[in-house]
């Protein structure tokens, strides 16, 4: 049965491209007076079991389309709550502090009933999930700005904010055009608090777009032992050692990660003819889904998921793959650095990769399948190359000697 896997995201979950344009809303208190104002952009990601006990990563956006049922004011709490969708909902609750103001918590409440965001979802209850945002020392009177964007990461799901602008105890019912900007807002200094700024005229600004830098050469990956039990007291059902790298393409952009496996979670299931590794860790989601047809299994799908440090939450998938194929009841071992295309955004890196998805026995690997690279016949293909090349070389030499015979002989003819 799937686990969840706590899940800590980089990236970001096709590549997902910040096209939101945001939801703006006012809230009024009770003699109808402006007493809280946002304008914010929220992506939502969402890692959750399927009915036919898998993983799936819903990916949506916040829409501008939202109502503020059960958003409050008042002289030291208030809360703005946005619905929106099948039941799902985003709250934010601000406190007062002497002079200042902050967000103590975000509350986001996602309904996995709604077939149209959590296709085959196997559960059809509403989850909440409580993170703390880093919206604090906020002047009073001020509106708190942060066009950059900030991941906010707890088990489960991501929430990426971008674009905010907010303003909560507003007096007087009308908004103040000062800001509290974010510190990634602010030009590099030596401090990174949180300063009050000029007046500004336009509530909204578009995504700063980050400068292109190349990318690290990165060291060999560290080797990962993951293996997945069908519960606490039984044997691995399924065993897989490997150290992998992901690459990344955003527009001109490459970029490379390692999965480091002393973060990583590893879930997933087994079954008859189909069986899941589910890998988390601080930046990444990988799920490879294995298939047999009795006889023999592979690599079925890939699906990736990063949440970058830029602030972009990169997914790309693949679930028509025939890679890592052995014979069922054995194990896939490929020693030598791999690289296999899943998209043509998506690469994947293998070391060290041993893999048994079906019929482990004792919780151990059974005898091993080697890839071409590390079998003894890989030697020949270099060999083989150059003896077609020397036979090819003798073939031409030969071919320019007859000619060469044929025509002194055709002279002394004439």
């Amino acid at each position: 049965m799937f686990r969840y896997a706590a899940f800590a995201l980089f990236f970001i979950f096709g590549f997902v491209s910040h096209l939101s344009l945001g939801a703006e809303v006012k809230v009024m208190d009770k003699d109808d007076k402006l007493c809280l104002y946002a304008n914010v952009t929220v992506n939502f990601s969402v890692l959750y079991a399927t009915s036919d006990n898998k993983s799936e990563i819903a990916t949506f956006d916040l829409p501008s389309e939202v109502t503020s049922n059960g958003s409050k004011c008042s002289n030291t709490t208030s809360t703005l709550k946005l619905n929106f969708g099948a039941g799902h909902s985003w709250s934010v609750n601000f406190t007062v502090n002497g002079n200042m103001y902050q967000a103590d918590s975000i509350t986001f409440s996602y309904n996995l009933s709604d077939s149209t965001i959590f296709s085959k979802s196997a559960l059809n209850d509403t989850l909440s999930v409580d993170v703390r945002p880093h919206i604090t020392d906020v002047s009073m009177n001020t509106c708190y700005s942060c066009m950059s964007e900030e991941t906010i990461r707890s088990d489960s799901v991501n929430q990426t904010l971008w674009n905010v602008l907010i303003q909560a105890f507003i007096s007087n019912g009308t908004q103040s055009k000062n800001l509290t900007t974010c510190s990634a807002d602010l030009p590099t200094t030596p401090t990174a608090s949180p300063t009050t700024v000029a007046p500004v005229t336009n509530a909204t600004t578009s995504t700063p777009t980050p400068p292109t830098t190349p990318a690290p050469t990165l060291p060999t990956p560290t080797t990962g032992r993951f293996n997945i039990k069908p519960d606490e007291n039984s044997t691995a059902c399924l065993l897989a050692n490997f150290a992998l790298r992901i690459g990344i393409e955003l527009g001109e952009k490459y970029q490379e990660i390692n999965l480091d496996p002393n973060v990583t979670t590893a879930s997933g299931s087994c079954g008859v003819n189909t069986s899941e590794l589910v890998l988390v860790s601080n930046a990444l989601i990988i799920v490879l889904t294995f298939t047999n047809d009795t006889k023999k299994f592979h690599l079925q799908a890939v699906n990736v998921t990063a949440n970058l440090s830029s602030g972009v939450v990169f997914s790309e998938a693949n679930s028509s793959l025939s890679l890592w194929e052995a014979a069922v009841g054995s194990s896939y071992m490929c020693n030598k650095e791999q690289n296999y295309t899943i998209t043509g955004k998506l690469t994947i890196f293998t070391f060290n990769l041993q893999v048994q998805p079906f019929a482990v026995k004792k919780g151990v690997f059974s005898t091993a399948e080697e890839c071409f690279l590390d079998s003894d016949l890989s030697f020949l293909v270099p060999i083989a190359v150059g003896v077609a090349l020397s036979f090819l070389i003798v073939l031409v030499l030969l071919s320019y000697l007859i000619g060469r015979r044929k025509s002194r002989t055709g002279y002394q003819s004439v």
